[in-house]
């Protein structure tokens, strides 16, 4: 199962650097901030492919076609171009996401960025690693730390004013703020180079995979607002959204700390 999530997300990671910096039909989902390209789906056709020839009866659960139920114990969870609206602007703040769940819990993750080449892999147990080398995330004072904020489209006026109260926080304590809004911010908290991310709009194949690799590298990611963070692999979770904060359990800590003061 780990050489074929390997060369799943490496041969999904050569289809988008060859097209990288190319003209794109572009196509708008659910809002402003959600748009898909010809490559998402060309991604998304080779991932699944490599794993139905290999695991016909396991279950597919995809950003661009939706959930195959076969029953299984075993389901895949495949953003096959996650940072669509920076690939499409010729910025190189995209990859593959893959999570491999076992009942409702991911027990192996890979994410990987074709342009700078870095491939991370997770087992459950067995710790998380960038190209072999392994991820140990180290704690830092939030006044020492980048912190990654994101933030998408929303027409709930209430959720977006909280998040944004929590985003001057994090401006007022932490030593600067970054965001791609893309899988390469869960990356940099998995390496250490951000101290944590919130993003308040995620999907179940955005976080999946990074849930796993920043928790065998040492840290959390968790539900935004204390609530417990469960995966939904229903046809109907395909819509939930996950707010959620990631980075090492003391920084997380700290935050909270603060707001609570």
């Amino acid at each position: 199962m780990k050489q074929l999530l390997i060369k799943a997300l490496k041969e999904a990671g050569e289809i988008q650097q060859k097209n990288f910096n190319k003209v794109h039909h572009i196509e708008e989902k659910e809002s402003i901030s959600s748009i898909v390209t010809e490559v998402d789906f060309l991604c998304n056709k080779i991932i699944t492919d490599i794993i139905r020839q290999a695991f016909p009866l396991h279950n597919i659960l995809t950003e661009e076609s939706g959930l195959t139920n076969n029953h299984s114990r075993y389901t895949w969870v495949i953003d096959p171009l996650d940072g669509t609206s920076n690939f499409a602007a010729g910025i190189p703040w995209f990859g593959v996401l893959i999570a491999l769940f076992e009942n409702n819990v991911p027990i192996l993750a890979g994410a990987y960025l074709p342009i700078p080449d870095q491939l991370f892999i997770a087992e459950a147990g067995k710790g998380a690693f960038l190209n072999n080398r392994q991820l140990l995330i180290k704690d830092i004072n939030l006044k020492n730390a980048l912190f990654s904020f994101s933030i998408d489209y929303c027409d709930d006026n209430a959720f977006l004013e909280k998040g944004l109260d929590l985003y001057r926080l994090i401006i007022k304590n932490a030593r600067n703020t970054r965001s791609t809004n893309s899988l390469v911010d869960f990356m940099m908290v998995a390496e250490g180079k951000f101290g944590g991310v919130v993003n308040l709009f995620t999907k179940i194949w955005d976080i999946a995979a990074p849930w796993l690799i920043i928790r065998e590298a040492g840290g959390e990611l968790r539900h935004l607002y204390d609530q417990e963070l469960s995966f939904d692999l229903s046809e109907s979770g395909l819509l939930k959204n996950y707010p959620v904060i990631a980075g090492s359990f003391s920084i997380l800590a700290e935050l909270k700390n603060i707001q609570d003061k």
